[in-house]
């Protein structure tokens, strides 16, 4: 079908939450034929991995901000190519960056906040390609931001994004999995990985706006780090910032 028709998106919810994400992807996949995975880290390729065991027809997408690492660019083709799948990348509006960098330069988050910048590389693409799904599946884990994440549903609905007077479903089949649990998939299964990892980094973003993380540090501590601890979201997941 595609999409899900009067589903209780609360009952559901509390159903999936005792299921393994091998389990909420499988009903992710058979209410939504229109479903696409967000992908840029490591607990998303964890889910595209999972999914290639479940669906073949696998509709990936990752933003191209246009200031990602090196290592990123190369983690995304590692992954096309391990998986043999396309990834539809997004770019954002080039007249809106070179308005901002006009206007602000290359690095006006640091004194403006990183949101404007966000919303123009990030924002922009990413309601244009969920104007084109029913669904969509993230990483997100409750244990990875503390101010932002420590609520998140396995199923929500994203009214942030939708398009007028429909809705989108969003899936967050690794809520309740911690960032050890995500590792030992990724080595227990040769999952491909975003080789910064190995060098301190733990939440990879923009190469201006993330760096490694020392001992004891939260992993979203590596970004914006000049700014509040308790808000370091970018407005992909738009419902936690308003909780």
């Amino acid at each position: 079908m595609a999409a899900s028709e009067n589903i209780n998106i609360v009952d559901i919810n509390a159903e999936l939450q005792k299921q393994a994400p091998q389990e909420i992807l499988r009903y992710a996949y058979e209410n939504f034929g229109n479903i696409a995975i967000s992908f840029s880290g490591a607990e998303d390729v964890v889910l595209i991995d999972m999914a290639s065991k479940i669906t073949e027809k696998l509709s990936v997408f990752s933003l191209d901000t246009g200031r990602l690492h090196p290592e990123t660019y190369r983690f995304l083709e590692k992954v096309r190519t391990h998986y043999q799948i396309d990834i539809d990348v997004q770019f954002p509006d080039p007249d809106a960056v070179n308005k901002l960098v006009r206007e602000k330069g290359l690095f006006s988050f640091y004194t403006d906040d990183h949101k404007e910048c966000c919303g123009i590389r990030k924002i922009m693409p990413l309601r244009k390609k969920l104007l084109a799904v029913d669904a969509w599946v993230t990483g997100q884990r409750r244990d990875q931001s503390p101010g932002t994440r420590t609520e998140i549903p396995v199923i929500q609905d994203d009214r942030a994004f939708a398009r007028p007077g429909e809705s989108l479903t969003k899936f967050n089949p690794l809520a309740n999995w911690s960032s050890k649990q995500v590792w030992d998939y990724i080595r227990n299964n040769d999952v491909p990985y975003n080789e910064l990892h190995d060098r301190g980094f733990i939440s990879i973003g923009c190469e201006p706006c993330t760096r490694p993380t020392g001992p004891g540090q939260h992993e979203r501590e590596g970004r914006w780090w000049w700014e509040e601890a308790t808000k370091k979201e970018c407005g992909l997941h738009a419902v936690n910032i308003k909780k």
